[in-house]
C-alpha cells in the first residue's frame, strides 16, 4: 500500500536516469510521481510515462518546475527529488511520520559511485546537514503541501532556490533530517573535483548570503 505522497522530479534531458529514479520513488512506497519537464528533446517524458509517472510541461528553470509538479500533486506530502537520486526504501512512509513532528526535512546522502573521495564528501555533506538542520535539494527535501502552499513554495530563482527554502524553514520552525540515505550521482565531483566542486558551492552561498544577482551567481555554477 502506498503513502499519501506526491514525489516531484524536475527534468531536462535525463533519458539515461528518470527511468530508475522513478522506479525507487515507486518502489519506496510513493502514491504518485510527477516528471516536472523543463523542455528536454530526449526520450525523458515516454521513458517517464512508461514507469508510471505524469509528465508537466513547464519552463526550464528548475525552481518554477519544482512549484509547477507541487501545484499538479495529489496528495498531502510532497517530496522533490533530482532526476539522479534514488530514494531509500520505505523513503515514503518515513516522511509521513517525519512531518508529523516537523515542518521540513531531508535526508542524509550518499553518492552513486565508490570513490574514496566522494565518500569523503558525502561525509561532509552530512556532517554539515547534521549541524545546521538544513538539507538542500540533492537530499531529497519534503515538507506538507498545506505548509508549502502558505510559504508560497521556492523562490522563482536560476538558483539557489533550494538554498533559500532550506533556510527559511528553518527559521520557521522544526526541520529534520532523516539518518537514511538518497543515492545521488557524484558526477559534478568527479568532473570538477571534490575540492574544486566545494570551493564553487561555499563560494556562491557567500556571494548569495551578500546579495549577489542569482544570474550571476547560476552562470557561475555552470562555468
Amino acid at each position: 500500500m502506498s503513502a499519501p505522497v506526491s514525489v516531484i522530479i524536475p527534468t531536462l534531458n535525463e533519458e539515461r536516469r528518470i527511468a530508475a529514479t522513478i522506479d525507487a520513488a515507486f518502489a519506496a512506497g510513493a502514491a504518485e510521481v510527477i516528471v516536472s519537464d523543463g523542455g528536454s528533446n530526449d526520450a525523458t517524458h515516454s521513458i517517464a510515462r512508461e514507469h508510471g509517472a505524469r509528465v508537466i510541461n513547464e519552463a526550464t528553470m528548475r525552481s518554477r518546475q519544482l512549484n509547477r509538479g507541487a501545484a499538479g500533486a495529489s496528495h498531502e506530502h510532497l517530496i522533490f527529488l533530482h532526476a539522479d537520486t534514488l530514494l531509500p526504501p520505505d523513503a515514503a512512509y518515513l516522511v509521513v511520520r517525519a512531518l508529523e513532528r516537523s515542518i521540513f526535512g531531508g535526508f542524509r546522502l550518499r553518492f552513486a559511485e565508490e570513490a574514496m573521495k566522494l565518500r569523503v564528501a558525502a561525509a561532509m555533506i552530512n556532517v554539515r546537514t547534521f549541524v545546521t538542520r538544513a538539507p538542500w535539494g540533492d537530499q531529497a527535501q519534503f515538507i506538507r503541501r498545506e505548509t508549502f502552499e502558505r510559504i508560497g513554495g521556492y523562490r522563482e530563482l536560476p538558483i539557489m532556490e533550494d538554498y533559500e527554502l532550506a533556510a527559511r524553514m528553518k527559521r520557521m520552525g522544526k526541520t529534520i533530517v532523516l539518518p537514511q540515505k538518497v543515492t545521488t550521482s557524484g558526477r559534478r565531483f568527479l568532473d570538477k573535483g571534490v575540492l574544486r566542486t566545494a570551493f564553487i558551492n561555499w563560494s556562491i552561498i557567500t556571494r548569495y548570503r551578500f546579495g549577489a544577482s542569482t544570474d550571476d551567481l547560476a552562470a557561475l555554477y555552470r562555468r
